[in-house]
């Protein structure tokens, strides 16, 4: 049950019985770059009793983050 939402996919998993968590991952699959340093995927969430409320909660972090994830220039420094 993964969901499209602002150019990022959602796919809510159940980490225990449920206990839902959601990853986020640009639609593009291009990599997240936080600060300087790529990632495949971000693992968000708390432990949610539904999926539903999983996708509710990525969807929080994209509104109030999206925008600090860029696709500019990986640090190679690092």
């Amino acid at each position: 049950m993964n969901c499209l939402y602002r150019e990022y996919d959602i796919e809510p998993f159940e980490a225990g019985r449920d206990l839902w968590h959601a990853r986020i991952r640009r639609a593009d699959r291009g990599p997240l770059v936080i600060g300087g340093h790529p990632f495949a995927l971000l693992e968000v969430g708390f432990a949610w009793p539904s999926p539903e409320a999983a996708i509710d909660d990525a969807k929080h972090h994209i509104d109030q983050f999206g925008h600090r994830w860029t696709t500019g220039a990986v640090d190679s420094a690092a």
